[in-house]
């Protein structure tokens, strides 16, 4: 299955604009979710790799305590895809805010 193409600068601030919850540029979108403690912060991110798993696209994480830092990029495109903004939909899906 091929993957997509790197979006554009326009086409990423567009897509930015429905996902208010993430950041970023073309290297990549960020949004951190706070959840109660450590292990609130685990089983957030097994829900999270189970959604990514599906997609067979992962997401960058860096877990602080009882934070998930999330980064979305896709490596083999160089850049934020359509596939990043889809995962990035899902993941807002889990965790509405």
């Amino acid at each position: 299955m091929p993957r997509p193409s790197r979006l554009s600068p326009d086409q990423l601030t567009a897509a930015l604009s429905g996902l208010p919850l993430w950041s970023g540029d073309g290297e990549g979108i960020r949004r951190t979710v706070e959840l109660p403690g450590f292990p609130d912060a685990v089983a957030a991110l097994v829900r999270i790799a189970f959604v990514a798993e599906q997609l067979d696209h992962h997401p960058d994480v860096d877990l602080r305590w009882r934070r998930l830092h999330l980064t979305l990029v896709t490596h083999s495109a160089g850049g934020v895809t359509e596939l990043d903004l889809e995962l990035a939909r899902r993941i807002d899906g889990l965790f509405p805010g």
